[in-house]
């Protein structure tokens, strides 16, 4: 009897997975696409910081405070230039990464270190751009099942020779999380192309200090990654003022004698620990103020708006940043039930 081949039957789950694979390879090909228009985009951006080392090391000089960051980027800086000339000289160098993590609260000036960092690893030749590409969890982490990978990847391609700089990085790593979270996809990517690319890229991770060392024990290859940490302290009452005084400078406003130390009351009691805005607080502050003035300034019978002199228009006063201090209370007050002053400290208007 001669034999008879019967066409198998076709398999509904090869159609499916076929459709799976078409799918994710259009995804594929619409990111990179996308990337490559953002490479595009790049002959628009800003031109090339130029700046000298020496200009570099001036402008950190010139920051109100972070004296002890300060010290430790002078170190990082030295370290590296020795080991260039070692290695120009035909002697071995020590391989390090130069990959930091930045812990301190929020607006303690960790942003402004890692651009400068950025540019003087230019100047050293270290980093062929010097940019910073600054990211947080929602610029790495999809949603789906693969689009976490692609993202990160796509963010480390605009971050190449260059520095990339994760705020808030702990939120990668999120323990005793329920259902499915893609955190870790991007710790995993970031780790493989940090070592891809280890003369091209820098990473520096930043956020709160407790969870930055939990987020660091959350993976076994995260701290052997991260040769320094930078840690950057509250800013201190004077500091703060001094702070004030510059947005104010810089803005064509003047705080009067009188409004600095009432500045310098305020500021001192309130509380510092996690979660404390710094120079976020104090730019607030200001910015309450200015609206202070406003309103003091049109509610004035004396004069009417426009016959204002330029001391006037310039001008905060005790009053101003008082009546700043409580509207910034009472708003924190309705939005968290968490004590922003010290017991009796509440800026009264009779203070």
């Amino acid at each position: 009897m001669a034999r008879v081949d019967v066409p198998a039957m076709a398999n509904p789950l090869d159609d499916l997975l076929q459709g799976v694979n078409v799918l994710r390879e259009q995804v594929r090909q619409s990111l990179d696409s996308e990337g490559d228009w953002l490479e595009r985009l790049a002959l628009r951006r800003p031109p090339r910081d130029s700046r000298s080392l020496e200009e570099l090391w001036a402008e950190l000089e010139s920051l109100i405070g972070l004296d002890s960051v300060k010290e430790q980027v002078r170190a990082l800086v030295a370290f590296l230039q020795v080991q260039g000339e070692r290695l120009e000289r035909g002697l071995p160098e020590v391989a390090t990464s130069q990959h930091l993590v930045f812990v301190g609260n929020p607006g303690t000036g960790k942003t402004t270190i890692a651009r400068l960092l950025a540019h003087m690893y230019r100047t050293m030749g270290l980093l062929k751009k010097g940019h910073l590409v600054e990211v947080d969890r929602a610029g790495l982490v999809g949603e789906y099942v693969g689009m976490t990978a692609l993202k990160t990847e796509r963010v480390i391609r605009r971050a190449l020779d260059g520095v990339l700089f994760i705020d808030e990085a702990y939120a990668l790593a999120r323990p005793g999380q329920r259902g499915v979270d893609f955190g870790q996809e991007a710790v995993e990517t970031l780790l493989k192309r940090m070592e891809d690319h280890r003369h091209r890229l820098v990473v520096i991770v930043a956020g709160y200090p407790r969870l930055m060392h939990e987020f660091l024990d959350s993976n076994p290859g995260l701290r052997s990654r991260f040769a320094r940490e930078l840690t950057f302290p509250d800013y201190s009452t004077d500091e703060l003022v001094a702070i004030t005084e510059l947005f104010a400078k810089q803005n064509e406003y003047r705080v009067t004698p009188a409004a600095a130390a009432e500045l310098r009351r305020l500021f001192g009691r309130v509380e510092r620990g996690e979660g404390f805005g710094n120079a976020r607080y104090s730019r607030t502050i200001f910015e309450q103020a200015l609206n202070a003035q406003a309103l003091r300034l049109a509610g004035a019978p004396e004069k009417a708006l426009g016959r204002r002199n330029a001391d006037e228009l310039m001008s905060l006063n005790e009053a101003d940043f008082a009546s700043a201090a409580r509207t910034l209370l009472e708003g924190a007050a309705r939005a968290y039930p968490r004590r922003l002053w010290r017991r009796g400290s509440y800026p009264s208007r009779a203070n």
